[in-house]
């Protein structure tokens, strides 16, 4: 079984940059594809942007963060990063890392096994 860490969230002006970071503990991320996913209050969980665990790592963005976040992966350090630019208050919301078994990522969060606890991120204009 694998935990999961979030860290990085926090305030930022629209148009600022976040860092998201998602470590893992108990076992490595091996074999595992890893999605974020967010939440805004009344709102249901959004797929954000999700990695593969296949070599050069497929990746996919929901279209409102495309050309602004940027997800990636160390398997070396377990670690899954959301690297967020130009933000906007529109992504203000509860951040959620999670992993699933098999090397393809899914956009739907019940595939996924594994939650880490979320951290917010508030964008203000």
């Amino acid at each position: 079984q694998v935990q999961l860490v979030e860290s990085g969230g926090g305030l930022v002006q629209a148009g600022g940059s976040l860092r998201l970071s998602c470590a893992a503990s108990g076992r490595t991320f091996s074999g595992y594809a890893i999605g974020w996913f967010r939440q805004a209050p009344g709102k249901e969980r959004e797929s954000v942007a999700a990695i593969s665990w296949t070599s050069g790592s497929s990746t996919y963005y929901v279209g409102s963060v495309k050309g602004r976040f940027t997800i990636s992966r160390d398997n070396a350090k377990n670690t899954v990063y959301l690297q967020m630019n130009s933000l906007k208050p529109e992504d203000t919301a509860v951040y959620y890392c999670a992993a699933r078994t098999g090397s393809s990522y899914s956009t739907t969060p019940a595939d996924y096994a594994y939650w880490g606890q979320g951290t917010q991120v508030t964008v203000s204009s």
